[in-house]
């Protein structure tokens, strides 16, 4: 008796359909046939080659009935909808982080591994996953495929652009659980949440001082290699990073926008203003006469 299923020889899996058995055998080859025309994303099959072309169309069908959140495929959506059970099955056996999704655990080990197996062919950067990987090509190519429709600004991933749509629309939907603080992206709310936990993951190799910030790491480093590309228009001081500059131009122009709520005195720097507060000595609270 013939059976109907046809059956790879690399890994037994079996089809019923002899199409679905040729898309499957490109994850053993590596072929990747099917080229977008907008951005140059290599895809294995022409059925997913067509799911990627909706993120350029912005086409997306399937929506989240808690949060409205709207995707262009329904393996997405599902996928998605673990995040609102705040079911996480997929645990780090090393760290014991856990993941609402197998591929996102699969990539996370890589950081305890330190395995980074795709690599630019242009500048030799290597990566732990590979969609980190095309979107750095695009450093190289110049691609922003993803631009936004109201002001015309593009990117190069779609998740920036997500981002950036919230500025004109005014939605922040991640908050901070302390203060209330609302953020237009989950990574604001990350970095924001270290102001609350005192975590300095950036720390200078060179004096070991610790920051909140990249950004601020990258202004510090400035003080050891002596640069200061900052300099003032009216007496020609040099500055390492722009805010020293703009407090600083308040000593030509006068302007002292920080006050002090208990005797009104005005300061230039917030750091004046709050040495200054400690003066009038630790704030008591109001009690209430019952």
């Amino acid at each position: 008796m013939v059976s109907n299923h046809t059956h790879v020889t690399f890994c037994n899996k079996a089809f019923t359909q002899l199409g679905h058995l040729t898309d499957h055998k490109s994850i053993h080859s590596g072929d990747k046939p099917y080229l977008c025309d907008i951005c140059q994303k290599a895809c294995r099959c022409s059925n997913r080659l067509t799911k990627h072309k909706r993120i350029h169309c912005e086409v997306t069908p399937y929506k989240c009935n808690i949060c409205t959140k709207v995707f262009r495929e329904l393996s997405s959506l599902t996928r998605h909808k673990l995040i609102h059970s705040g079911a996480k099955p997929y645990t780090c056996d090393i760290c014991q982080k856990a993941f609402t999704h197998l591929s996102s655990l699969t990539a996370h080990k890589r950081i305890h591994s330190g395995v980074k197996p795709y690599t630019c062919h242009i500048c030799e950067k290597a990566f732990s996953c590979s969609s980190r990987l095309l979107t750095h090509k695009r450093i190289h190519s110049g691609v922003k495929p993803y631009a936004c429709d109201v002001c015309k600004k593009a990117f190069t991933q779609l998740g920036n652009l997500t981002d950036h749509k919230r500025r004109h629309n005014g939605v922040k939907p991640y908050t901070c659980d302390i203060r209330n603080k609302a953020f237009i992206s989950s990574s604001r709310l990350t970095v924001h949440k270290r102001t609350h936990s005192g975590i300095k993951p950036y720390t200078c190799n060179i004096c070991k001082k610790a920051f909140t910030y990249s950004s601020s790491l990258a202004v510090h480093k400035l003080i050891h290699c002596g640069v200061k590309s900052y300099v003032c228009n009216t007496c020609r001081k040099a500055f390492t990073n722009n805010g020293s500059l703009t407090r600083h131009k308040r000593i030509h122009s006068g302007v002292k926008p920080y006050k002090c709520s208990i005797c009104e005195k005005v300061f230039s720097d917030p750091g004046n203003l709050s040495r200054h507060k400690l003066i009038h000595g630790p704030v008591k609270p109001q009690t209430v006469d019952m």
